[in-house]
Order: C-alpha cells, then structure tokens, then sequence
C-alpha cells in the first residue's frame, strides 16, 4: 500500500498484485478542489520527461494485452490533453499485429468538422471534452459502425469519465457496441465501470487496485485556475489533423527536420497541449540517428510544486484563449537542444515561455505543425 500526506487530505493506494508504485508514477497535488490528488505518470512523458523507448514499451505492453479478436469495426478514443500521445502509441502497436482500428481523440479545441458528441469529465480542472467523425469516408464508416470501442486514459480513478463518453456516444447514435476494453496506465476504479453499464468491459492496464481518500479538517480549498475553455482561440490551427482529431489509422511523421544535426546531442522535444504525438514521432526519429532524446509537454493542468513535481513554470497558452498553461520538471540547462512543438504559429507562443526556455545552455527551435 501506498500513503502519501497532502494539503487537504491522505491519498492510500492498494494493487490487486505486487507492483514497483515508483516505477510508473508518483503523487502530486492539484490545485483542484474537486480532486487533490494526481498519479504523475514516469512513462506518460507529460508532466515528467521521458524517453522514447520507456514510452514505446508502455505503449506495447498495454497493446500486447487488448484483446486480437474483438469484434470488428474497431474504434479507439484517447483523452485529451494527457492521453492523446498514449492513446495514438498504444492504437499503433496494437494495429501493427495486422489488426485495422480507427483512433480518434477527444479535445478541447473546435475545428472544421462535424461535431459528434460532447462529454463530461467531472474531477477535472476542464471537464469538457469533443468528438468529432473522421473526415476520411472508410474512417467514419469504422466509427458510426463501430463494435468494439477501445477507451485510452492515463489512469482511470472511478471510471465516470469513461462512463460519461459512453453514454454520450450511445445518445448520439452509436448503437452496434458489443464491447468495451478500458486501457490505463494505472486502473484504481476497482471495476466500477463494469458495474455500472450493460455491455462487456475489459479492463487493460499496467497496475490496478483500489484508492481512499481521508480529508482534512479545516484544509485549505485550493484555488483552481480557470482554464475550463473549449473555444476557438485567436491562433490559426494547423490544417494536418493526421493524428487523431479527426481520424487516423496510420501514424505518419509530418514534423520535418534535418535529424542528423542532434547526433550525439541531449535533445528536449517539448509538445504542446494536445499537440503531443508528432512530437513523439519526431523525438523517435532523433533519437534513431543518434540523439540522446527525452520528451514532454506543455499542459494547461495547474499542478503545485512538491513530490512528483520538482519545478514549474506558468504561461500563457499558445491557442490565444488568454488561459494560463503550465510546464511542469523542465530544466533548460540539462539539455544541449529544445526543440518547441506547436500546431499554431510561432507568434503565438509567450516570450515569458520562450525566455525560460532560452534562459541556459539549450539552442532553442521553435518546430510548426503545418
């Protein structure tokens, strides 16, 4: 069991089996007041860098326990912001046995497609998710014909996320699901998803248990940030959307650089909000022509200083939604390159953000998503 002694209360972890905690994630505290607590993922690379193989073998692992029989079509949905990287690696390596899925992420930012859905997700600090059809006619025959539906979140603490998506996808016609495999880094809903609906859930994960929460008497209520903004912001967005907001099922690098320039180099390749999995393509292709490549992102998750989160920076978002954004365990002086990835112009990123970032050693680039 895991305890760990916050502001506002104490978080205890149980595993279902014998499980390294430290090797997948450490607590830290919200500035939530609907939920304190947060497991930071060690694999996820968000909120703590990361390199591509420690990334790529969660995303195999995870893969390597989905099911190769279910029921076709098959539709994955990864959760935006935190899960639009893992969900497109864990859709590609499940997809590389021979078996098609469409993958298609929830998000927080409008663009020019046909609206679906829309869903809740209650603890979070923005509970608005979107899902849009794929703009790819077999694409969108795959998702409204879909039986099986793939949902990928970083962890899953009660299920009532994944619970929202599914009813909200059931009310607006999707009606052939006969199954439904949850996919987490971490799973401490104890099955309360399966309880709760009537269809078939498996759950996929690399640790899973239970979870209490003892609150404080008289604790500070944390003061959250209002970045519940699901709008269009002032800055153009990139015309590709291959990875996910409107469909895809290959995984195609379209982030262009000379890769033999960081041989031999410490390289940072920083994403930004959802624009999470470009990047990592790109931090693969680095570090195969010899980087040295650790990989993160920016995020909008406001997140206090302490346990799993050493140092942070705030800033504001790179969207022009005039929200503040956060970049959590980055130290520009450990690396040599950093290399900003974003799917708006580069006018459109704080200098307060770029500064930090240029503040030591690191050649800084900003990289823009067409």
């Amino acid at each position: 069991m895991l305890t760990i002694e916050l502001s506002t209360g104490v978080i205890s972890v149980c595993s279902d089996q014998p499980a390294d905690f430290n090797a997948l994630f450490e607590m830290a505290e919200r500035n939530n007041p609907k939920r304190s607590f947060l497991f930071v993922s060690k694999v996820l690379g968000k909120h703590i860098p990361v390199t591509p193989p420690a990334m790529k073998a969660s995303h195999h692992a995870l893969a390597a326990k989905i099911p190769t029989d279910l029921p076709q079509p098959i539709l994955f949905i990864g959760m935006a912001e935190t899960a639009v990287g893992l969900a497109a690696g864990v859709h590609r390596e499940y997809t590389r046995t021979g078996n098609q899925a469409c993958l298609v992420t929830s998000t927080r930012h409008p663009v020019d497609g046909e609206l679906f859905c829309e869903f809740k997700e209650n603890h979070s600090h923005a509970t608005d998710h979107l899902i849009y059809l794929p703009e790819d006619p077999q694409l969108r025959e795959m998702f409204l014909h879909a039986r099986s539906l793939v949902l990928v979140d970083d962890e899953a603490t009660t299920g009532n996320t994944f619970c929202n998506l599914y009813q909200s996808l059931l009310a607006a016609g999707l009606s052939n699901l006969s199954q439904i495999v949850t996919v987490t880094l971490t799973n401490w809903s104890d099955g309360s998803l399966a309880q709760r609906l009537d269809i078939p859930v498996n759950e996929v994960c690399l640790i899973s248990g239970s979870w209490s929460w003892r609150p404080k008497e008289d604790a500070p209520i944390p003061v959250m940030p209002s970045v519940n903004v699901t709008a269009r912001g002032l800055a153009p967005m990139a015309t590709q959307q291959n990875w996910g907001r409107l469909g895809c099922i290959q995984h195609r690098l379209t982030l262009v650089r000379d890769h033999t320039r960081y041989t031999g180099k410490k390289v940072l390749v920083l994403g930004t909000g959802e624009f999470m999995w470009q990047p990592f393509l790109l931090g693969e292709q680095l570090e195969a022509a010899g980087a040295e490549v650790y990989l993160s992102s920016t995020t909008r998750s406001p997140i206090s200083t302490g346990m799993a989160i050493k140092c942070g920076v705030a800033f504001s978002d790179n969207y022009g939604l005039g929200i503040a954004n956060y970049m959590y365990n980055i130290v520009p002086d450990e690396y040599q390159h950093i290399l900003l990835c974003c799917e708006t112009p580069a006018a459109f990123v704080d200098p307060e953000l770029l500064a930090y970032l240029s503040s030591g050693k690191a050649v800084l680039e900003v990289i823009v998503h067409d």
